[in-house]
């Protein structure tokens, strides 16, 4: 039995036998995805495609929450940053997930606690998920007046369909455990005590098959479900440029800021 672990400043990343686990290790910030964090996360996820002998690869956070999010005091952006560059920074949270979705191997997401915005995509982007009892999804985005970004969109379509990907991204509805088993998000769910357990019994298993087989066809079945998402997708960025520099989108952090309910003009 060998174990080893690497550490950049927000992610740790450890190994044991042929088994990894990503964690995202923010809890002062409930694991909030800086540009930075997500950084370390698409180089962590990338960290994998030249080693062998890892066949399943757990992505958890530290604390009591999976990930809140991207993080919204994130100031690391010149105020003067041109738009050309804006939009290449702005597609960074895409690339982590455009990572993850990438890694050969089998990935789990074991989920405590919120998994809300690019926590959600993050989670979505993953094979299978296992969530404890406090688990919880929500895209809060549509309230801060802007749309989903990172290219998820088809991520929780594939999982649920139109209509409640519509309940999901557009009304906002946070989701609790029961509901994210009922709907197929969560693959099992499990008490806390027992949530890293839990992923470990699934990542035992696939790493017991075959790795080629396995995962030639996680590769196929993820190109058949998301080539239609793949194709057009790009745009996402390109609609939250647009979006938050509407006035709708500060009515909407005015709103949030007061814990009140916006008048929205369309404009």
């Amino acid at each position: 039995m060998t174990t080893q672990e690497q550490s950049y400043q927000h992610v740790i990343v450890s190994r044991k036998n042929a088994v990894a686990t990503i964690t995202l290790s923010r809890p002062d910030r409930a694991n909030a995805l800086s540009h930075d964090h997500l950084a370390e996360l698409e180089n962590a996820a990338l960290s994998f495609r030249d080693d062998p002998d890892t066949r399943v690869v757990i992505i958890t956070g530290a604390g009591k929450h999976f990930s809140s999010g991207a993080d919204l005091q994130d100031t690391t952006a010149p105020a003067d940053m041109p738009l050309v560059q804006r939009r290449r920074r702005a597609r960074m949270g895409q690339r982590a997930i455009e990572a993850i979705l990438g890694i050969d191997q089998i990935t789990i997401a074991a989920w405590r606690g919120a998994a809300m915005g690019g926590g959600a995509c993050v989670a979505t982007a993953c094979d299978f998920r296992i969530g404890s009892d406090s688990a919880f999804m929500e895209y809060p985005e549509v309230n801060l007046g802007i749309n989903l970004m990172w290219k998820s969109l088809p991520l929780i379509l594939a999982l649920v369909g139109p209509a409640k990907t519509k309940r999901l991204v557009a009304g906002g509805e946070r989701v609790s455990a029961d509901t994210l088993y009922e709907w197929g998000i969560l693959d099992h769910r499990t008490s806390e005590q027992h949530l890293l357990n839990k992923a470990g019994e699934m990542a035992n298993l696939y790493a017991s098959k075959p790795p080629i087989a396995v995962q030639m066809i996680k590769q196929s079945t993820n190109e058949l479900a998301h080539a239609l998402g793949s194709a057009i997708m790009h745009m996402d960025t390109d609609q939250n440029l647009l979006s938050a520099n509407t006035q709708d989108r500060s009515v909407a952090i005015d709103a949030q800021r007061r814990k009140q309910t916006g008048e929205f003009t369309g404009d």
